[in-house]
């Protein structure tokens, strides 16, 4: 019986070459090399699939645009706090109504303008994370980047960031308003934004559930270095300018810094490109393996395999309409602001270091707030640090070059206080991120840092009152 049982086997599981394992001479298993790769070699159409096409997490099972499911997943969006936000809906309507209908009311226009942004910039989001979705890991953050800059920036970050700035460039100075000065502001307050309240909350969101939470080394340590690489870089025209004013004749010292600004901004483009290669092309096996496991670490990960997606059609539709609703109520805000300046007597330091930033933001900041909340911290923070440094690197740096192209003195010499709040808040957070875990108390300094920021902002006097000032204590 035994023998047949062994023959049974042979028969049904094929022959062994060797009744006996074969070893080497020193005793270690000798097994046979593989003839045959491990894997597959792709093929160039295989690779090009793999690259582009849709993962199962973006699938929709859908095809073409369904209005109505359409519309519902929208509301819906990607989490509570978006929902909330598409309340909101109704009010941009009203705001395009209002801008044409009643020019004259500046204040209310600037109000629901505004309000308008916020789910505007919201579907700009979903519907970038959802075309993310369907794009590999890495791929996926980096659309999400630059489409919703999202500024990594689920939100609108980057795309109505430049949208916004490039509505800025085209005006021109006042005597009591200077736009440049305002788009500065804007950068840096753009910056400050994310890195300290965007950043904070989502460390308070995240202590709610559990004492600390973790995240990767790879994602902190890339993202600290590189902040701080970009607060040095954006320092220098500041420096040179106050180093050598009182020095040189004025006009030669402002033509020298703003040749300083350019030459800096073409550098710190090619520092984002390279910071986006290292992402994308070297190292993208090292973050691929990060967010796969902060997927699985998701807390609503049940819920959200239940969640109907977009398909790719609706995805482009979602942000065709989003992109064309931000850049009308952009242009309507952005006429505001000498109201608000010359009437109302709010400091440009404020609106650009402020004002600007936080509706910019805000949809960003909620779905990276509730990334955090669903323990999914290294996608958090990598949002909240490819925004930041897609503004410092990125966007910075194109409006000045648009800035070159109109012959307007657009320049990175921001106001020293700008940029010593920058550069002190660089390594706050640098500090902060160092141990690869967050709490409650982290996030809530950040967020009081903000606030300070905030209140010594509403205080800055503008420009022409500074003037004025010099001026009166020169005459006396």
């Amino acid at each position: 019986m035994q023998f047949l049982f062994f023959l049974l086997i042979q028969t049904t599981l094929g022959r062994p070459s060797q009744t006996t394992t074969p070893t080497t001479d020193n005793g270690l298993l000798n097994l046979p090399l593989h003839t045959t790769p491990l894997t597959k070699e792709l093929t160039p159409a295989e690779k090009i699939k793999r690259t582009f096409g849709v993962r199962p997490s973006g699938e929709s099972g859908r095809k073409g645009i369904h209005p109505l499911i359409f519309l519902r997943n929208v509301f819906r969006s990607a989490s509570w706090a978006s929902r909330i936000v598409n309340v909101l809906w109704p009010v941009v309507p009203v705001a395009i109504a209002v801008n044409y209908a009643l020019p004259s009311h500046n204040l209310l226009i600037f109000i629901l303008s505004y309000l308008a942004m916020v789910p505007c910039a919201n579907l700009i989001g979903f519907a970038g994370q959802e075309l993310s979705r369907k794009f590999p890991h890495v791929m996926g953050v980096i659309i999400e980047t630059t489409i919703v800059l999202t500024d990594w920036s689920i939100g609108w970050g980057g795309l109505v960031e430049i949208i916004m700035f490039m509505v800025l460039i085209t005006r021109t100075n006042t005597l009591e308003i200077n736009y440049i000065q305002v788009i500065q502001a804007a950068i840096l307050g753009s910056v400050l934004a994310t890195m300290l309240l965007c950043l904070g909350l989502c460390f308070i969101a995240a202590g709610f559930k559990r004492e600390e939470t973790h995240f990767s080394e790879a994602v902190s340590e890339v993202g600290s270095g590189l902040l701080l690489t970009a607060g040095f870089d954006l320092a220098i025209p500041t420096v040179f300018e106050h180093s050598l004013s009182g020095k040189i004749p004025p006009k030669e010292l402002d033509d020298k810094t703003i040749d300083i600004s350019r030459s800096t901004a073409v550098l710190l483009m090619v520092a984002y490109l390279i910071y986006m290669f290292f992402q994308a092309r070297t190292h993208h096996g090292i973050y691929d393996a990060i967010f796969e496991a902060d997927e699985e670490r998701d807390a609503d990960k049940h819920a959200e395999r239940v969640h109907h997606r977009l398909t790719f059609t609706e995805c482009c539709l979602a942000l065709a309409v989003a992109i064309a609703l931000v850049a009308i109520i952009a242009i309507s805000l952005v006429n505001q602001i000498h109201f608000l300046v010359e009437a109302r007597h709010v400091s440009d330091a404020f609106v650009g270091l402020i004002l600007i930033p936080l509706v910019e933001k805000a949809a960003e900041h909620l779905t990276a707030i509730d990334e955090a909340y669903d323990n999914q911290m290294n996608f958090a923070l990598s949002h909240v640090l490819g925004a930041t440094l897609q503004t410092a690197l990125f966007n910075a740096p194109l409006v000045v070059m648009v800035g070159w192209g109109l012959d307007k003195p657009m320049g990175l010499n921001f106001e020293v206080f700008d940029v010593v709040v920058l550069l002190l808040a660089i390594i706050t957070v640098g500090n902060f991120l160092r141990d690869q875990k967050s709490n409650y108390l982290e996030g809530s300094l950040c967020v009081l840092v903000y606030i300070a920021i905030a209140v010594a902002a509403l205080y800055y006097p503008n420009p022409h009152e500074i003037a004025a000032a010099e001026g009166g204590g020169e005459h006396h």
